[in-house]
């Protein structure tokens, strides 16, 4: 779940994780059907008032039987799938139009835009907006601007009993027209854009969790294999133990027993090999066990571990401000730091050109950690959107001399900010140099800077040692 090197799509990892396309079984029939049913009663409702309240002649057997289409459709649809079914994208839209077309033909027999409902004709425009993707929107939205326009031109008037047309001036009616294309554009744009960043928001937290829950077990791990290195010990031992003393046994016996003293010799060979690498497994199980807490210099070793034999420089400074306790922070060894610091380390060799600078320092109450590079930095106009899991790179066709344009700068900086922060920390991006410079003018970290700040009492344990040591050497 860490941003890959250049050339490769930095969402192209998470995104086996995705909740699924856009579009595609997120709508249930059920929720359709009950919306229809909803539509059904409002009309009918809104037929009989207007004929019966208000005198208006509507025709009431057509605007019946358009209202019995819907009902039919929704009956038939109810008896013949199951509500748990899940629509296809195709089968989603074919039911939005065919709510779009019946309420444009109950329109058309109810006085077209001169009836004060005509506006509800936006909501299955809205409704596809919401679930289904663009090319779908769109034709609803030709669609619905089409109906809405023919209903404008042809539609029976609005008359009541006693002969009187009900009808608006012409520039008014106009005007509902152009309310209606402008709300279906506008609402059909605006609840796409706010659904497709809600599923992109859920699918990088998703994707945020699956990081996590790899380096928890990645972590939990030492526990088992030190209790598997514990375990397998004994039966080891008894093994070499009967293996030596069959040996000893064979070597008194002579010539005769040659071949099989040699399978026995093997036996405890093999038996010697596999207690070597349980004993080394089991060392480095407790040790994970043990570093629940350890000093910060060896957290950021463990976090730039990968990273160390990938052909750049990484140069490790650690150092207390003037004034601050010398002793190194004890911090805890969370996944969450773990993987957050991985993540700005690989993302500063992935784009350095030789050297990467890994500062750390501590003052009373704060812990700070910068991670900066001698690369090109991050592109000036992107830098209010490092971390937006929103984010789609621009695939720069001038070749790798442009730098970082867009490149991890997506989802995995937004796991890792996102991992980061709910350890207490607060991240800030920015620049070593001005981007514009000649290349003589620019100073020796010049590249990409991400600073890392934590209160202490965020990740600092309560117990501090006295000889904490130092496994960057510095």
């Amino acid at each position: 779940m860490i941003d890959p090197p250049p050339g490769r799509d930095p969402t192209a990892e998470p995104s086996a994780v995705a909740l699924g396309p856009e579009g595609s079984g997120w709508m249930r029939l059920k929720t359709l059907v009950l919306l229809r049913w909803l539509a059904v009663a409002g009309q009918t409702i809104a037929i009989l008032v207007a004929h019966q309240s208000y005198g208006i002649a509507l025709d009431l057997t057509a605007c019946l039987l358009t209202v019995g289409a819907a009902v039919a459709v929704n009956l038939a649809l109810v008896f013949a799938m199951p509500e748990t079914r899940r629509l296809t994208e195709t089968e989603a839209l074919l039911t939005l139009l065919l709510d779009t077309v019946q309420l444009g033909f109950l329109l058309y027999l109810t006085g077209g835009l001169n009836n004060p409902f005509a506006f509800l004709i936006v909501a299955p425009v809205t409704i596809a907006g919401a679930a289904l993707r663009a090319r779908a929107t769109v034709v609803m939205g030709i669609v619905t601007i089409a109906i809405v326009t023919l209903v404008d031109t042809y539609h029976l008037p609005l008359v009541r009993r006693d002969g009187t047309m009900i009808e608006v001036p012409r520039l008014f009616e106009f005007g509902f027209w152009l309310a209606i294309v402008i709300g279906v554009v506008f609402l059909g744009l605006y609840t796409r854009r706010v659904a497709s960043e809600f599923r992109t928001m859920g699918n990088a937290l998703l994707a945020t969790q699956m990081a996590l829950a790899r380096e928890q077990k990645l972590t939990d791990l030492g526990g088992v294999v030190a209790a598997a290195a514990h375990e397998l010990g004994t039966p080891l031992a008894t093994i070499k133990l009967v293996s030596t003393e069959m040996i000893d046994d064979l070597a008194e016996a002579g010539e005769a027993c040659r071949e099989i003293r040699a399978d026995a010799e093997l036996i405890r060979q093999e038996a010697d090999r596999c207690r070597t690498i349980l004993h080394s497994m089991g060392r480095t199980g407790r040790d994970d066990l043990h570093l629940r807490r350890l000093p910060l210099s060896a957290l950021i070793r463990d976090a730039a571990e990968p990273h160390l034999e990938r052909g750049k420089h990484l140069v490790f400074a650690l150092g207390d401000v003037p004034g601050s306790p010398s002793r190194q922070p004890m911090v805890r060894r969370q996944p969450e730091l773990l993987h957050g610091l991985r993540n700005l380390i690989q993302n500063g060799v992935d784009f350095a050109r030789s050297t990467v600078w890994v500062d750390a320092e501590w003052d009373q109450t704060s812990i700070r950690l910068r991670v900066a590079d001698d690369g090109p930095g991050y592109p000036p106009h992107l830098l209010g959107r490092i971390g937006d899991p929103f984010f789609q790179p621009r695939r720069d066709e001038s070749g790798p001399s442009r730098g970082r344009e867009g490149l991890g700068l997506g989802l995995g900086l937004f796991i890792a900010r996102t991992l980061l922060e709910r350890t207490g920390a607060r991240l800030n991006f920015s620049n070593g140099a001005d981007p514009f410079l000649a290349e003589e003018e620019r100073p020796e970290r010049c590249g990409a800077i991400a600073e890392v700040r934590w209160p202490r009492a965020a990740i600092e344990t309560v117990e501090r040692s006295e000889g904490a040591t130092n496994p960057l050497n510095l």
